[in-house]
């Protein structure tokens, strides 16, 4: 940066331009102009909301608990990222699928990387509370072709709206948690309980601000999914029991018409059968 530019922004107003300054001819990279875009924006957000010192040391403050008030069982900024509406945005720009597979949405905050395997059949829930519910399915790829050897991994929150790992004292490790792998015509089957719809989490900071504010919390019952195989790109994705009535408020975004399924048939019993349709991964991204 020259001497004259540098002295152009001394007593400057401050503006997203003066922002930009700083970074010289490296405002082309990609991590320059994306600091640039956001201090842009957050400027226009100041100068819309123009905030007291006060106000803007408490929206500092917040940032600094929501970070305190993450840990491994718990992703916190995850859950604004959800609440906010930004992890279901970030889905949409990269979900460039076509219209039969299966579409992406965001995988919360629950989520456990680390859930065991099951045999097919098995039941994941491992303290029996709850309506029993059976759940299969099939992987497909776009042709109708049947994925096998596809690790189908689910999680769910239990009847009264909670997840293992919010209730590590009440529930037991991986109840309501699997993976399973797909058989040689991409089916899988398990047992487990209907589950609960669910406020997101009122007890952090998150939770807390959105409350306040009128903010609608709770999600439609749903099961989670995570399905990986060789060659495809990954599914992450919900499936929402379709006589719940809070499907057209949820507050992570997440509920599309595909993804809509009923959790019970015409003479009452609690099943399901899904089928979950995969994109082979383009050629080059396998290199």
């Amino acid at each position: 940066m020259t001497a004259a530019r540098s002295r152009a922004s001394v007593g400057a107003a401050i503006t997203p331009d003066v922002f930009a300054e700083r970074f010289g001819e490296r405002q082309g990279d990609k991590l320059p102009a994306s600091l640039i875009a956001f201090a842009s924006h957050l400027h226009a957000l100041v100068r819309e909301l123009r905030p007291s010192r006060d106000e803007w040391r408490a929206f500092l403050n917040l940032l600094i608990d929501i970070g305190d008030y993450s840990d491994r069982r718990r992703d916190e900024w995850m859950l604004v990222s959800d609440l906010f509406g930004i992890s279901a945005l970030v889905e949409e720009l990269n979900d460039r699928r076509p219209p039969a597979a299966t579409p992406n949405t965001a995988r919360g905050p629950f989520y456990r990387d680390d859930t065991p395997e099951r045999p097919l059949g098995a039941n994941i829930s491992l303290d029996g509370k709850g309506e029993p519910l059976s759940v299969s399915g099939r992987v497909l790829d776009l042709d109708g072709q049947p994925v096998s050897g596809a690790l189908v991994t689910t999680w769910q929150a239990n009847s009264e709206g909670f997840y293992e790992n919010q209730q590590p004292d009440h529930q037991p490790e991986f109840n309501l948690r699997g993976r399973f792998t797909t058989d040689a015509e991409g089916r899988f089957d398990y047992r487990t309980i209907m589950p609960s719809g669910y406020p997101v989490p009122l007890d952090g900071p998150a939770g807390s601000l959105l409350k306040r504010a009128g903010f609608p919390p709770r999600r439609p019952a749903h099961l989670q999914f995570h399905i990986a195989a060789e060659g495809f790109e990954t599914i992450t994705t919900h499936l929402f029991d379709a006589d719940d009535p809070a499907l057209g408020s949820d507050p992570l975004f997440a509920v599309k018409p595909d993804l809509i399924k009923r959790f019970r048939t015409a003479s009452g019993r609690c099943e399901l059968n899904c089928t979950f349709v995969m994109v082979r991964m383009r050629q080059e991204r396998l290199r």
